[in-house]
């Protein structure tokens, strides 16, 4: 309209060199594509971004703690809390083979600043920290993912006497479930005080937020729901990806038989092929290496691009499931937290892809996309305009 004011979202104030802290880079498609689509909003609106990770490679212990950090390594396999006693060995050679395909887009589409320790940060690097997405601010995902640091590290507890900007975008704590003890609630609490700004991904975050860390915190998209099909389908037009085999995409990371005589009674109802994006021989160390490799992120989006129909018990596959305007449902994940599943589908009035095994798939009705995206559109703008006046507010 003549004579409107631009959205904030285009205003290019100031370049500021920012860098994200997200959970590590591995092989999980939606951790990777939320980086991505948050890096490249970003950088859309002129700043200079880079996406903290975590080395490819890992080092042995020193040479005088080999016996003791193998003694323990075996005693907790034998207890099952750990899968392998020789990791270094899985990740300098295994892993590389398995993830070759995901690495491409890594290594192409990411501006990575890897680091062994938050340490190797320095505040004159830095004009802002953004913080976010997916599950950073839960416990175990960041201590394990960053190398059992702390979790106030997911709050820049590292950065604490900067004068960085530090900005949460879409943080998820994961769950409805406080899990710090007092001690980490206490520190989370003064570090999240300093921030600038602060979103998360969930509607329950919010209420987290405001209970134990005594911040209102904003309920806004994640980032992969803030670019458009169109930049997706970019994607893998430039790799020359082919087209999936099927029409009844399932994305499912923790299958069960009972999962798996569902899928293939949607497809014979809804007479579709079943075909998969991802590769469940992944940790299956009786299978050869070719057999294990994962296909590639590009591979990934043109399923969800290629499908009728998607089954999912992944956030990530939901939210894409709704970028595409595909018709889908997604089978609660109990384990991996509800709570991401119940607020995303709430925002746009579908609770009722939420299913269990008890639902008759056939009796749903079909997304009306064109309701869906006037509430997906209005929410995009303001999780944009949020983004951009945190940065640009002095």
């Amino acid at each position: 309209m003549v004579g409107s004011k631009p959205s904030v979202y285009f205003l290019k104030i100031i370049s500021m060199k920012i860098g994200i802290l997200t959970l590590p880079l591995h092989t999980n498609y939606g951790g990777i594509l939320q980086a991505y689509a948050l890096q490249t909003v970003l950088e859309r609106m002129g700043h200079e971004v880079v996406v903290f990770d975590t080395p490819n490679k890992s080092s042995l212990p020193p040479l005088w703690k080999l016996p003791a950090c193998f003694a323990k390594r075996t005693i907790w396999k034998l207890i099952g809390k750990a899968d392998r006693i020789f990791i270094e060995h899985y990740y300098n050679t295994i892993r590389p083979v398995i993830t070759k395909n995901i690495q491409i887009f890594v290594d192409s589409y990411m501006h990575r600043m890897v680091i062994r320790s938050f340490k190797e940060l320095h505040a004159k690097d830095f004009d802002a920290i953004v913080v976010g997405s997916d599950q950073v601010w839960r416990l175990s995902y960041f201590c394990n993912g960053w190398g059992k640091t702390s979790i106030e590290n997911a709050y820049l507890s590292f950065a604490k006497r900067w004068k960085t900007k530090r900005i949460a975008y879409a943080a998820s704590f994961g769950t409805d479930i406080w899990e710090y003890n007092v001690r980490q609630t206490n520190e989370c609490k003064k570090l999240l005080q300093l921030f600038d700004a602060v979103s998360v991904r969930e509607e329950g975050g919010k209420s987290l937020c405001k209970l134990y860390l005594d911040v209102i915190a904003q309920h806004v998209l994640d980032p992969t729901l803030l670019l458009g099909q169109e930049d997706y389908i970019s994607l893998f037009a430039k790799s020359n990806t082919p087209q999936s085999k099927g029409t009844l995409l399932y994305y499912v990371l923790d299958e069960t038989e009972e999962l798996k005589n569902i899928i293939r009674k949607v497809a014979e109802q809804k007479k579709m092929v079943p075909f998969a994006v991802n590769n469940p021989l992944e940790y299956d160390d009786s299978k050869t290496l070719q057999e294990r490799i994962k296909p590639s992120v590009e591979t990934w989006l043109r399923g969800f691009y290629d499908a009728e129909f998607v089954i999912t018990d992944s956030f990530h596959a939901c939210a894409f499931s709704i970028i595409f305007k595909k018709q889908f449902v997604v089978f609660g994940n109990k384990k991996r937290g509800m709570s991401r599943f119940e607020s995303l589908l709430k925002m746009f009035g579908l609770e009722d892809r939420l299913v269990d095994k008890e639902t008759n798939i056939n009796f749903l009705k079909d997304i009306d996309y064109s309701s869906v995206y006037i509430k997906y559109n209005h929410i995009k703008d303001n999780s944009l305009s949020f983004l951009a006046k945190s940065l640009y507010t002095l």
